[in-house]
């Protein structure tokens, strides 16, 4: 079998000409005699067919070739890219000091039949899990002073930790010694009198932090407590922005629990619930961890005293997103270590440097380039001959083998005193496959066309994809014309996967990391032009709820409305919603006509009584009166939140 002949340039005789003799418009518009007979003409289809040739004979070129001539313009297969998770890492008891969790720190899934089938995940930073304790409790009307019950906690009295009538705004606030970021708090509570009104299950309050500037919203575990309805604790995930300020006349590490707007339909409190004890710990830590493996004390080979060496690695890939790899040479002084660098475009002669290929795992050290006068010029130091080469350290691992799901990394593998378990609230994200040859291809023309300069809005597309492979769309604004010096805004909506497997994605989930926002923002930094301002940020979300009324057999409720949802989910989806399926088009307004259609295409000959759309806050949750459109701004995208469909049964012949 024949194997199947590249494709590097698919322009054929006719378009050559074609494309001559728009150039010939440009260059010589005095040149207005393009038929067949004209002299100049017949040289051009001359010139065309000898590259067509050309062309047929280059397709015919392997695989290894075209990624030689890639490496000439530059151009290197993308190494695959990491996932990332936030994983909880749970003490076996509060401790009375600080347990620090090293840089590294390893936790794997758990494994199958083989420990191969094992994902290894290592932590990015060092994790410190602080001790805490209630050392103020304050109470905060919406309006009014705040009160310090410390003192009436510590005697045992029944503290109302609202108003009477509690009202949107009213907080409780506890003080810690110091401020906790990163850590898990457990606020364990003893409250005797129940707050009246309100559904346990699903309370009108949220827990948030004080950061030194503004209260940020807190992640909440579980809440056994039901809204502080009864003796119970709250596990609380203290964000990394945490710090001590002074609340009160007290220095300390604040958080509080405040009541909020109730939803539609949502029950609120009549009165306040009451605490007569409270205390304070922490229970473990969040970090962040990625889907890598350090591997250390890796030989390469013997140097043999000459220029141009490569060396591959056993375990590719090489991950180049966080610490580079670590490249020493044995010397009668010891171990030296060499540079990794981009090119060798800058390497003097004494310059220890080498460069290594992420995708294949090779490390090239510097050639010798012949100058035009015949002498030879060093691009770098050579390793003398005989020299042991080894890499001490890299992180490899990485591909979308690291998009595990929710819960799944819950094995700890590196020993680390006081830590009983580990598990990850969200599923991992942004582990995307190396590059293969065939997208090289198809990226080769844009790189040469954009010269590594952001100019066009499809050159920022470019760009920030490249820069983050995980991303799933980007759409890049320019400027209106009504603001001249306005910033261009390139938009990024991240890749997903629906935790229920039915298209129903959560809002945070939709939300670009800070990591991967800086790197789209560096890359589009050092290629924009000069005076253009960027600004690099998630789209707005405009949530959609859509409650429909259907009329079906009894016996096919629960099937009708499954479905029902489900064609929601999927059609308000952002990442692979709207009419085409691939993604909700940017700034394109919601309408009552097609959600009708989308629904009664899903369930067929049911009859649909009734269908209402609302527009929603994905953030606040509240939403409003019914419409029939829902327009959208042009870096606008939908959300669906919190879709609703009531099937009411029917007899045989379809009479209520």
């Amino acid at each position: 079998m024949a194997l199947p002949s590249p494709n590097l340039d698919d322009r054929r005789f006719q378009q050559l000409v074609d494309e001559a003799k728009r150039y010939v418009q440009q260059r010589a518009p005095e040149w207005t005699d393009h038929n067949v007979s004209d002299p100049g003409v017949t040289l051009i289809e001359t010139f065309a067919y000898l590259v067509d040739q050309l062309l047929y004979r280059l397709n015919r070129v392997p695989d290894k070739n075209y990624l030689a001539f890639l490496e000439l313009l530059g151009i290197q297969l993308f190494p695959p890219s990491a996932a990332s998770a936030e994983v909880d890492f749970w003490l076996s008891a509060p401790q009375p000091e600080t347990v620090t969790l090293p840089a590294g720190t390893e936790v794997t899934t758990a494994a199958g039949e083989g420990e191969e089938d094992a994902v290894v995940f290592a932590t990015a930073d060092e994790l410190h899990i602080v001790p805490s304790e209630l050392i103020r409790m304050l109470t905060a009307p919406r309006i009014g002073d705040q009160t310090d019950r410390t003192a009436e906690l510590a005697e045992g009295r029944d503290i109302p930790v609202f108003q009477g009538a509690p009202e949107p705004g009213d907080a409780v606030l506890f003080g810690l010694p110091t401020a906790v970021p990163r850590c898990v708090i457990a606020v364990r509570l003893d409250s005797r009198v129940q707050g009246v009104g309100v559904d346990p299950r699903q309370p009108p309050l949220v827990w948030e932090a004080w950061d030194g500037g503004r209260w940020q919203r807190c992640e909440t575990g579980s809440d056994s407590t039901g809204g502080l309805n009864r003796p119970g604790e709250v596990i609380v995930h203290v964000p990394a922005g945490h710090r001590a300020s002074l609340i009160g006349g007290t220095r300390a590490g604040w958080l509080r629990c405040r009541v909020i707007e109730a939803e539609p339909g949502q029950p609120f409190y009549s009165e306040s619930p009451t605490v007569r004890e409270a205390a304070v710990f922490t229970v473990g830590g969040t970090m962040t961890v990625e889907h890598a493996e350090t591997v250390t004390d890796v030989p390469l080979g013997s140097s043999e005293g000459v220029a141009g060496q490569r060396f591959p690695l056993g375990r590719p890939p090489v991950l180049l997103d966080g610490e580079p790899p670590v490249v020493e040479v044995s010397s009668p002084d010891g171990w030296q270590r060499w540079e990794v660098v981009e090119h060798f475009g800058r390497s003097g002669p004494e310059d220890r440097h080498v460069r290594v290929d992420a995708t294949t795992g090779e490390f090239s050290f510097p050639p010798v380039l012949r100058e035009p006068d015949g002498s030879l010029r060093a691009r770098g130091a050579v390793p003398p001959k005989g020299a042991q080469i080894r890499v001490s350290r890299y992180r490899t691992g990485g591909g979308p083998a690291g998009n595990v799901a929710r819960g799944a990394i819950s094995v700890l593998r590196s020993s680390v005193p006081y830590i009983a378990r580990v598990d990850n609230r969200e599923a991992a994200r942004g582990g995307v496959a190396g590059e293969t040859l065939e997208n090289a291809k198809l990226r080769a023309p844009e790189a040469l066309r954009m010269q590594e300069r952001a100019v066009t809005a499809e050159d920022h597309e470019i760009i920030a994809r490249q820069a983050a492979p995980s991303v799933r769309r980007v759409r890049c604004l320019p400027a209106a014309d009504d603001t001249p010096g306005g910033p261009v805004r390139v938009l990024v909506v991240p890749d997903a996967v629906a935790d229920e497997g039915d298209d129903r994605l959560r809002f945070e989930q939709l939300i670009p990391s800070d990591q991967m926002l800086a790197s789209i923002t560096r890359a589009l930094d050092e290629r924009r032009l000069i005076g253009t301002r960027l600004v690099v940020e998630p789209p707005v979300y405009q949530g959609v709820t859509v409650v429909a009324r259907l009329a079906a057999p009894s016996a096919d409720a629960d099937r009708v409305r499954d479905t029902a949802l489900a064609a929601l989910f999927r059609h308000l989806n952002p990442l692979h919603g709207g009419p085409e399926g691939t993604g909700w088009p940017f700034g394109r307004p919601v309408q009552y006509g097609e959600l009708f259609g989308v629904l009664q295409r899903a369930v067929g000959d049911v009859l649909i009584e009734d269908i209402r759309m609302f527009a929603a806050d994905p953030i606040s949750g509240r939403r409003g009166s019914p419409v029939d459109r829902i327009d959208l701004g042009p870096g606008a995208l939908v959300f669906s939140y919190q879709h609703q469909v009531v099937v009411t049964a029917t007899d045989a012949e379809g009479q209520g």
